[in-house]
């Protein structure tokens, strides 16, 4: 690991926009008028996005505003059944016509390749989720508040390579072999540490890497290789953690993180084990991001079917997703952190989806939880 000496807390912006590492993307303009195209998936995906899109609205009554809101078709499992793919050509081209006017993609949840397909078609090769404690709801997590106070970092995931975008199949015979190949260039591998060690050098200056040297020496090699040479120089203090070991390090010592990196494959079940340091995988959101400032937000967690229509999902990492949104693609700053605060002063004054209630909690639905946040962010515009 280098040894390079750390920027002092002072010299550190850990809340500026993360898109603005990446190469080729600025912040927004903070123009009065903005395109979003909203793909409201699957499942809970109805009552998730509609709180969320309530939470806009109520912005942009507030502010005076603009949000050109368009609506896309359906994605997932049920595009699958409906037109036998996961994203169909009608998604595709209503996404076209949104990244044209220089929009961002608002998603909801959808199964299937959906999430796969999309993020290579648009070669969104970055994936961010943020993870930071949420002091509101200490009483509903399952690990002691004194292990969480003070987490915040960042998975930094490649997003279109490895084992996801591999070639697979079935080999027929009596014992039937099925298989999956798994590939990186140096040029996939560089292109995901440049905005990771920007992010790195702007925060705290610290960086872990995780792979699997002894399991999959050659790509970890790879990976190591690139980060040695492109840490060198940068201030940034890295380190190589094994897989395992680093799930192990974000939920024991997630304070000791800062900027996690990883291969697809690893940087997917590192960011969803992070949702627990959150409290529940419905606190979860993330933003895939590509050249050309083309842009999919979306929460962490699934469609959860056995929940679809029952007014008890947990809305705000959709919620949260939406301030990601305003932060990166569109540069509302100041709505982003009206959406941040006014969501922790509800949770914080006990109301709460059953996921993250506790004894002491009022526990109320979908519906009622994202209408007290869109209430709240008024107040703090």
């Amino acid at each position: 690991m280098s040894a390079a000496s750390l920027p002092s807390a002072e010299s550190r912006n850990i809340r500026s926009p993360l898109s603005s590492a990446l190469p080729d993307w600025n912040d927004g303009n903070g123009a009065p008028f903005q395109v979003v195209g909203v793909l409201v998936g699957e499942g809970i995906g109805a009552e998730v996005v509609g709180a969320a899109c309530d939470v806009l609205d109520r912005i942009c009554e507030k502010t005076g505003r603009r949000m050109d809101v368009r609506y896309g078709g359906k994605i997932g499992r049920l595009a699958q059944a409906e037109c036998g793919a996961a994203l169909s050509s009608g998604v595709i081209e209503f996404c076209d016509k949104i990244f044209a006017e220089g929009g961002a993609i608002f998603c909801g949840p959808g199964g299937g390749r959906f999430v796969y397909d999309l993020r290579a078609h648009y070669a969104l090769y970055c994936k961010l989720t943020p993870v930071r404690h949420l002091a509101a709801i200490d009483d509903a997590s399952i690990l002691r508040p004194e292990r969480l106070d003070g987490v915040d970092l960042i998975v930094v995931r490649e997003n279109a390579g490895g084992f996801y975008f591999g070639r697979s199949g079935m080999r027929p015979g009596e014992d039937r072999t099925a298989y999956q190949d798994c590939a990186y260039s140096d040029s996939q591998v560089r292109r995901i540490l440049t905005p990771a060690l920007e992010l790195a050098r702007r925060r705290r200056g610290r960086i872990a890497l995780a792979v699997k040297p002894d399991g999959i020496p050659a790509i970890s090699a790879l990976w190591s290789e690139n980060l040695e040479q492109m840490a060198a120089g940068t201030g940034v203090a890295w380190q190589v953690l094994e897989i395992d070991n680093a799930a192990y390090q974000l939920i024991a010592n997630p304070r000791e993180l800062d900027i996690v990196v990883a291969p697809n494959m690893f940087g997917d079940v590192l960011s969803d084990a992070a949702s627990v340091l959150l409290g529940s995988r419905g606190l979860s959101f993330s933003g895939n991001f590509g050249r050309e400032r083309r842009a999919i937000y979306q929460t962490g967690h699934g469609a959860a079917q056995d929940l679809a229509g029952r007014d008890r999902a947990n809305p705000v990492g959709q919620i949260f997703s939406l301030a990601m949104m305003l932060r990166e693609s569109f540069g509302w700053q100041r709505e982003a952190a009206a959406i941040e605060t006014a969501t922790s002063a509800v949770l914080g004054q006990g109301w709460r989806t059953p996921d993250i209630a506790s004894a002491t909690s009022r526990v109320i639905g979908t519906r009622e939880l994202g209408t007290r946040i869109a209430d709240a962010v008024a107040d703090f515009l």
